[in-house]
């Protein structure tokens, strides 16, 4: 007899940063709303940013990611991801779930190979424009790869995929409902280099919008910027001299607010970045972090450059004097920008987790 939905229970695989996580967990929540059971697997990493993630159950595995340019590490990590798969099949056999759902990174592999092994529908979300590894071993087997822009570069053939969107956490969707800021005052610009904060944003960002833009201009802005702990004194002091209004701090907890507060962001490209951006609809410069895998930052922007949302720079272009001069640019243009705010909500997909949801719950019924 087929399980009631009450009686269903979804596995949630995902990997140890935010960007993993923060659309798992609003996956998770849509779910539960429904009358499901979740449970997460991760690794230690991943938990860190579980404490609140609404599951039945959690538990941690080994994981690891194979370093095949330093072969002496690959026995190392073939044990512990070799463990990871015997501790998530033990898991699965327990629990019996209806769905495992992958959200990329490599603790997510254990539980996909244990799936895959006992014969347990899966589905993958990739949250970038470009199938990551993970994902990218799985997705011939998986009923349904989703993904959070239309581009997915490195998707096989034949596989199923629907581009959903990223879910988003409900504050930055409550967020999405207030306007865009009047600019006939103070105009405030939110800089944020990502979860751990950028050395080169933190460098580039003072110097670019305290010698570099008109006095006019300057005068009017309010900088709130997300800068590493060791470099907020050099970054307040140069602020300070130009006589800027700013807000500095290594992390922010209420990003929605901010995001919502601000006339223009300057920010890194990861795909909840974006994707927020979107929701929120707020005008932006993405500087992709170069060393990301297969570059997919920069094709995560093209969601945003494409509709005349967003400037894209390259992180080996960018310097303080065309940052500053495109800055000015932007800023003394209010209906450009109102413009641009406009498009960047037109990329958004709000019913994201809501059309995940909708078709994990048909696949766990097949």
């Amino acid at each position: 007899m087929a399980k009631s939905p009450r009686e269903k229970l979804v596995v949630i695989a995902a990997g140890g940063t935010g960007g993993h996580m923060f659309p798992a967990r609003a996956f998770a929540d849509e779910l539960r709303a429904r009358g499901w059971q979740t449970a997460l697997i991760s690794d230690s990493r991943g938990l860190r940013y579980a404490a609140d993630f609404p599951a039945d159950w959690k538990e941690e595995i080994e994981a690891a990611s194979p370093n095949f340019r330093k072969p002496w590490t690959v026995p190392g990590a073939a044990l512990k991801i070799n463990a990871g798969i015997a501790k998530a099949s033990r898991l699965l056999k327990q629990h019996r779930p209806a769905l495992v759902a992958g959200f990329g990174g490599y603790p997510a592999f254990p539980a996909l190979a244990a799936a895959r092994r006992q014969g347990v529908p899966i589905i993958i979300h990739e949250q970038n424009a470009v199938l990551g590894r993970v994902n990218r071993q799985f997705a011939r087997h998986a009923k349904l790869v989703a993904s959070g822009f239309s581009r997915l570069d490195f998707l096989p053939p034949g596989c199923a995929h629907l581009a959903v969107g990223n879910p988003v956490r409900a504050p930055i969707l409550e967020a999405a409902a207030r306007p865009y800021p009047p600019m006939d005052g103070e105009l405030n610009i939110f800089i944020t280099g990502g979860s751990q904060g950028s050395r080169i944003i933190g460098e580039l960002m003072p110097l670019a919008i305290a010698q570099q833009l008109p006095p006019p201009l300057m005068a009017r802005i309010r900088v709130v910027q997300q800068v590493r702990e060791e470099q907020v004194e050099s970054v307040r002091s140069l602020y300070r001299v130009a006589r800027i209004d700013c807000e500095l701090a290594p992390f922010f907890s209420n990003m929605p607010d901010r995001l919502a507060e601000a006339h223009l962001v300057i920010a890194r490209s990861g795909a909840g970045t974006v994707s927020e951006l979107a929701a929120v609809g707020r005008p932006s410069i993405l500087i992709p972090l170069a060393i990301a895998m297969d570059d997919h930052q920069a094709a995560n922007a093209e969601a945003l450059t494409d509709v005349g949302a967003a400037d894209m720079l390259l992180e080996a272009n960018v310097n303080p004097k065309l940052l500053g001069a495109l800055i000015a640019a932007r800023l003394s243009d209010p209906q450009d920008l109102k413009a641009r705010a406009a498009a960047a909500k037109s990329a958004a997909k709000p019913h994201a987790a809501k059309e995940l949801a909708d078709m994990a719950e048909r696949i766990a019924e097949l």
